[in-house]
């Protein structure tokens, strides 16, 4: 069963909190955030605790745009980036596993919103979630 962790808005997500909560895959998460902060990448994480959803999620952005979404799980965490039907097809183009691909064509849209989400958990998962970020920021 999946478990959504940093849902007390009373408990700030600090990297102790997460490191916590993520276990062994925390290393995959501060490689990550480490990456996207520097050159070339340049973006923004900011936590905020989200009422709808009850829980710390943090937003990725590159100045206003929202580049992607990351939420902490028990022992993992998810990052999403949301396409339009317009932006989406660039995916098929990008250089990734074969199998965000495919689960990513066949999504369930949220709204107007294509969601592409991957579950975070080892290293070798970060060259994929970078093309796809490149990509994302990259779109106007």
């Amino acid at each position: 069963m999946e478990n959504l962790m940093l849902r007390q808005q009373e408990v700030l997500p600090t990297e102790e909190i997460i490191e916590k909560f993520l276990g062994e895959s925390f290393s995959v998460y501060k490689l990550l955030i480490d990456t996207i902060i520097a050159e070339p990448y340049t973006l923004s994480p900011e936590w905020n605790f989200y009422r709808d959803g009850n829980a710390w999620l943090c937003k990725v952005q590159h100045k206003k745009k929202t580049v992607f979404w990351l939420s902490v799980w028990e022992g993992y965490f998810k990052v999403t980036f949301y396409f339009t039907e317009k932006t989406s097809s660039g995916i098929a183009d990008l250089d990734i596993d074969e199998r965000i691909k495919y689960d990513f064509i066949n999504c369930k849209p949220n709204g107007k919103f294509l969601p592409l989400t991957l579950v975070m958990k080892n290293k070798e998962q970060l060259a994929d979630l970078l093309k796809i970020t490149e990509y994302k920021k990259g779109l106007k």
